[in-house]
């Protein structure tokens, strides 16, 4: 009985030391598979919300870009306002008025490509119409721009400037707004750079003062950002930033916008009546016709003839492809230069934005631009 006992222990013990030898690899088997099946759970989990945050992406506002998209049509203006400071009688007939400039700080729309601009009347507006105003582009690039038009009714002016590479802004319907909608004000408040400021519809029915009815906002439009855009949460223009209801003279949190619609349409129709109105302008300031002795003695040669450059405009037509101070305008498209009427007879018979080719002479070689005419002292109207 003993004998057996101990034969049955023996047998046990050699049982148990072989489960425990071969247990090792089965309980690495179940943890290998336990693991596999958490990576497999893991991958399917991160499946699930990457797809979730391909739809969040796809539905979300996207304002990022539609702030990008806009503000490269967003401008900064800067005007001489010419006002009256005081009057003082000199005599029983006689009045002196004493003038004194001011800056007036404005923002403005790119509206077309070829370079003309909306903003407030009121941002450019001054006495005697003396307008001169400089416009700054989101890219840092500065120009003078020439005031073509304005509607007093809309409290609207259309700038033009003469330069390359400009985006238009996408205009909106602002009949699809609704109070609550989020909108975006891009300007340029108290000369600090283009700053961007977000609220939301209040009314689309206030007509207060105004002509027309005007888009009400909270998003913040201090002095600086009259002229700028509002935009909607697509980077669409629904309205120009005009005015504020304010006791104190800062932004109380009531802002008004002229409707895209109006003023987009308005400034247009402005563009398109002051091209009809006005002949291009070369922008450029010339001397005498060049004879074999004055040739002789600026060029060294006695056979130039031309119109030698004497000034050309800051961001004029003629500035805006390269032409000089010190050039000799030989041609203008097929007629050849030979006094000043020429050049005058044949830019006057142009619109602005026509394109005319220009011949030159410098430092012995004879080169040829293609520029867009612009505008020089334009017919202005008010409607």
């Amino acid at each position: 009985m003993p004998t057996l006992l101990a034969s049955s222990l023996f047998t046990m013990s050699r049982f148990l030391r072989l489960l425990s030898f071969a247990g090792w690899p089965v309980v690495c088997g179940v943890l290998v598979a336990v693991v596999a099946l958490q990576m497999r759970q893991l991958q399917e989990i991160q499946g699930v919300l990457g797809q979730l945050a391909a739809t969040s992406e796809a539905t979300a506002p996207g304002f990022f870009n539609a702030i990008a998209s806009a503000s490269v049509s967003v401008v900064s203006i800067s005007a001489t306002r010419v006002n009256v400071e005081a009057i003082e009688r000199s005599g029983d007939d006689r009045v002196d008025l004493y003038l004194g400039e001011q800056e007036s700080l404005g923002s403005g729309v790119v509206i077309d490509p070829r370079g003309f601009i909306v903003t407030n009347l009121h941002v450019v507006d001054t006495l005697f119409d003396a307008f001169d105003a400089t416009v700054t582009l989101s890219d840092g690039r500065r120009t003078p721009a020439t005031v073509i038009a304005w509607d007093e009714t809309h409290d609207l002016a259309v700038l033009h400037i003469n330069l390359d590479d400009l985006t238009a802004v996408r205009v909106g319907d602002e009949s699809e707004l609704a109070v609550g909608d989020v909108v975006f004000s891009i300007g340029y408040p108290h000369n600090i750079g283009q700053s961007v400021s977000r609220g939301i519809i209040s009314s689309l029915s206030h007509d207060l003062d105004f002509s027309v009815s005007m888009i009400q906002t909270d998003a913040a439009v201090n002095p600086g950002s009259s002229g700028g855009a509002l935009i909607d949460g697509g980077g669409r223009l629904v309205g120009v930033n005009s005015s504020i209801l304010s006791e104190s003279g800062n932004f109380e949190g009531i802002g008004f916008a002229t409707p895209a619609r109006v003023a987009v349409s308005a400034a247009r129709e402005l563009v398109e009546q002051a091209i009809a109105d006005n002949s291009g302008y070369l922008g450029v300031l010339t001397g005498e016709a060049l004879t074999a002795q004055s040739s002789e003695l600026f060029f060294g040669v006695d056979h130039i003839r031309g119109m030698l450059v004497e000034s050309v405009d800051e961001g004029g037509a003629a500035a805006r492809v390269g032409i000089q101070p010190g050039d000799v305008i030989t041609a203008i498209n097929d007629t050849i230069v030979v006094d000043d009427e020429s050049i005058v007879l044949e830019v006057r018979e142009k619109k602005p934005g026509d394109i005319v080719r220009v011949r030159i002479y410098r430092e012995g070689r004879a080169l040829e631009f293609e520029t867009p005419l612009g505008f020089g002292q334009a017919i202005l109207f008010d409607p």
